[in-house]
Order: structure tokens, then sequence, then C-alpha cells
């Protein structure tokens, strides 16, 4: 069955006008931990499912960005890796980012769904199209969510929401035909 049979319906419209997908970074691509070796090295694990739902929705023409309180090089590593474009580290005020970005890209505010876990991400979610959040999160933050996902993050909530969009705008179908026929 399609998930968007399965969808309320206000929230399947909203899915469908989606073109860009902002993403925190710690709690929501990761599982919220932080690793540092003995030599102060930060370490961050992602989960691929996460990636490969990335990748998917940039072939289907949606936009991504990250952005993210803090600064690392393992975020530049996995952004350019998935061939994420929009990337934004140490960021004080995602809200100003996030407008920024739409006016850079002439995507609006509604166009947006932002995924986030924490204070920090508070605004950017009340104020995009679509506001998601995960399992972990306060629960005044998932107060303001508009959707929480099943999956954790770090393990598969963006891949989630990455099949939400893909499966609401109507592109899940075609992917999934060209894994089935190598046209990759």
């Amino acid at each position: 069955m399609a998930l968007a049979t399965t969808l309320d319906p206000r929230l399947l419209d909203r899915l469908r006008k989606i073109r860009l997908l902002a993403l925190d970074v710690d709690g929501v691509l990761t599982d919220g931990r932080l690793y540092f070796q003995a030599d102060g090295v930060e370490i961050k694990a992602f989960h691929t499912q996460d990636g490969l739902g990335i990748k998917l929705l940039r072939r289907a023409g949606l936009q991504v960005a990250i952005l993210t309180g803090r600064e690392s090089p393992m975020v530049s590593h996995r952004a350019a890796a998935l061939g994420i474009d929009h990337v934004f580290q140490s960021c004080e005020d995602k809200l100003a980012t996030l407008r920024m970005l739409c006016t850079r890209t002439g995507i609006e505010l509604e166009q947006v769904a932002y995924c986030g876990d924490d204070l920090p991400d508070l605004a950017p979610m009340q104020r995009a199209g679509l506001g998601f959040t995960v399992p972990g999160t306060p629960p005044y933050i998932r107060a303001k969510a508009d959707y929480i996902t099943e999956r954790s993050g770090g393990h598969g909530a963006v891949r989630e929401i990455c099949d939400m969009l893909l499966d609401a705008q109507g592109h899940r179908d075609a992917l999934i035909d060209t894994y089935l026929h190598g046209k990759r």
C-alpha cells in the first residue's frame, strides 16, 4: 500500500508543496550523542538509509540543506558525499539562515520541510511549511511539530521523511524502478 493513501489528506497536501528539506544534524542525522577520541577529534555516525533517501530526494529535484549549531569536519564530509550544496555550520539563528536560503533559492518558507530536535530548531520548525521532529525530542518540542517520525534520529528518521516526500509527490515508484532495471 502506498504511504500517500495512509496519510492525513491535509498533511499530504503540505508534503506535495515541499521543494526543500532542511535538517539539523545532532539528534536528526545522528543519534545526538557526541563522540570524541582521546586526541579531541569528534566522530559522528550517520545512517546509510538516510543518505540514500537524501540522494533520492535530490534525484527527484528537491533541494536539501543542513543547518547545525556545531562545526564539524564530519558534517562537511557527509554533506559532500551526498551532494548537499546548502550546508550551514555554527548556525546560531537557524530561522534567519533558513530565510536567507529561501531568498537565495527562490523557495518560499511554505515550500520547506524542516526537521529538528531541540530549542534552536523550534522557530524554523514552526515557520516552515512542515515541521518534523524525532521521537526522543523533549515533549514541548514534539507538541510543536506537524509530524513525529517513527524512527529515531540517526536511525532512519530522515529516510522516513524522504520516503514520505517522494511518495506524496509521486516520485517513489519511478525511483524504485531505476533500481529494478539498472537505470541509475
